[in-house]
């Protein structure tokens, strides 16, 4: 029944996104618009197919800014997508659950944004697949903003600064849900983070410490099955054995499949700026990088559906403490300080 249920909810919103695709309307991007240049590292994976669609552009970043800042957003006017996606924490938050307006509690942790570019779903489930759908999530969420598109609209279409930037990006000032989404999309799509000791590593303008280079060995052995590409996440969608969130809503990857075998199954997060995001999980069950590894060391829960890198191995990451600290060292080097400005 509750599978059922989540599979009907999933419905729902499924027919909300092919209401919003069947109103873009792809304008070319004007001759005074130009693209922007992305700085992307040769080895990074490519792009989400839908981004080609549409491409950051020099006003259409300036403009999705804007947005992504703007606390009209919100019923109250109280929060923008920036109060819960701070530069610091990797676009993230320090908070167990997201908060919402009227200190409101949301029932997951807060994912950070960075190279979003490169990732084929979106979300703690993956429930959303182009990036240009997910921002109707938190506007009308009544955990988040409360809001609606249309409030939205109304609130900004009469500002100056908007009538200018929107006909500098589309070629008129008319607001509309597509137009909004397209543009915070943009400016999310440059929100790139390859610039941490790792990439400098790599292009051997670096080298690791002893207890890094040892850490990186480690990773080798024991993480690299989950956490691999240059984002440091294979994308795909695990049950861990992490403690259960007790809100009764939560299934996991099973709320947009509707699949037994999905359930409390979570996309592996990336681990680039990981030093800066805690608390971890996906409800901020741990507060520390050394509490994820001990628990791992410790044994995770059981689950008909654990990931085999657990359940071929006794429930568990075998670690000593010496292997611990230095993998945290080496996740470390994964921290791109230029991008988070710490």
């Amino acid at each position: 029944m509750l599978l059922f249920k989540m599979m009907k909810r999933a419905a729902v919103l499924s027919w909300v996104f092919l209401l919003i695709a069947c109103e873009k309307d792809y304008e070319p991007v004007l001759s005074d618009n130009a693209l922007v240049k992305l700085d992307i590292p040769s080895y990074f994976p490519s792009w989400n197919g839908y981004a080609h669609e549409n491409k950051p552009t020099e006003y259409g970043v300036e403009l999705g800014k804007r947005l992504f800042n703007d606390r009209r957003f919100s019923a109250d006017n109280s929060i923008a997508c920036s109060s819960c996606h701070i530069q610091n924490y990797a676009f993230a938050d320090d908070n167990v659950r997201a908060v919402g307006i009227k200190g409101r509690e949301g029932f997951r942790n807060v994912p950070p944004i960075q190279n979003l570019l490169f990732m084929k779903f979106y979300n703690w489930d993956g429930n959303v697949l182009q990036l240009e759908k997910q921002p109707l999530v938190p506007i009308i969420t009544h955990e988040e903003m409360d809001s609606s598109v249309l409030e939205i609209i109304s609130r900004i279409k009469d500002d100056e600064v908007y009538k200018r930037l929107f006909t500098k990006v589309f070629g008129d000032a008319a607001v509309t849900a597509d137009r909004i989404y397209r543009s915070i999309a943009q400016y999310e799509y440059t929100l790139i983070s390859a610039g941490s000791k790792y990439d400098r590593v790599k292009k051997k303008e670096a080298v690791f410490t002893q207890d890094e280079e040892r850490g990186y060995e480690v990773f080798q052995i024991k993480c690299i099955s989950c956490h691999n590409t240059a984002l440091f996440t294979d994308q795909s969608f695990r049950n861990i054995g992490f403690p259960v969130n007790p809100d009764r809503n939560e299934a996991g990857r099973a709320r947009v499949t509707g699949l037994q075998e999905d359930y409390m199954s979570f996309r592996v997060p990336s681990l680039r700026n990981v030093e800066y995001t805690a608390p971890y999980g996906s409800f901020g069950q741990f507060a520390t990088l050394k509490d994820v590894l001990d628990y791992f060391d410790a044994g995770v829960l059981d689950a008909a559906n654990l990931d085999p890198v657990f359940k071929n191995n006794g429930n568990r990451i075998p670690l000593t403490e010496q292997e611990k600290n230095d993998l945290i060292s080496f996740m470390k080097t994964l921290s791109d300080n230029k991008f988070t400005g710490n």
